[in-house]
């Protein structure tokens, strides 16, 4: 008897509190992963903000990814209240390598989402860094088209949005 496994359908999405020490762990392990891959090295508290008050609703949310109980990617987005529009702002999408092309991250992204759907904003924006080839065609893939800068990010050197 054949058996039809997909590694993929091993996937759990949930909620994660961003104080916790799991959520502690995924960003640790996407900090390194920034670490190894940005020419100038990375250096969080230099960074966009996004505290764990930020990540909670109903500021926003921290999504992770688990298989067989293990994190293997994370993704949070944090509503931004600018003077002249408020917007979800997608922050800390990690995927573990073990997890890529498992789609891991289109799973995160759509959840984070509907989660800015939810709370009615109609857009979202992100930035990132050049090296990130796979994200930002994630990104594109997903609608996301590049703006001009909203923020002064030191390691983005791509600004995106989406109209939801």
């Amino acid at each position: 008897m054949d058996i039809d496994f997909n590694p993929a359908d091993t996937f759990v999405f949930t909620p994660l509190d961003p104080a916790s020490i799991e959520a502690g762990v995924c960003f640790s392990a996407y900090f390194d992963e920034l670490q190894t891959l940005l020419e100038a090295g990375f250096d969080p508290e230099k960074s966009v903000s996004a505290h764990p008050e930020d990540l909670t609703p109903p500021n926003g949310l921290l999504l992770v990814a688990r298989s067989f109980g293990i994190a293997m990617g994370c993704g949070a987005i944090k509503i931004v209240r600018d003077s002249s529009l408020t917007y979800g702002e997608i922050k800390r999408m990690w995927v573990a390598k073990e997890a890529r092309g498992l789609q891991v991250g289109q799973r995160l992204l759509t959840g984070l989402e509907a989660f800015a759907r939810q709370c009615g904003l109609q857009t979202v924006r992100l930035d990132t860094h050049h090296a990130l080839k796979a994200a930002r065609a994630l990104y594109e893939k997903n609608g996301y088209v590049e703006i001009a800068p909203y923020n002064d990010n030191p390691y983005a050197q791509h600004w995106y949005e989406k109209s939801l």
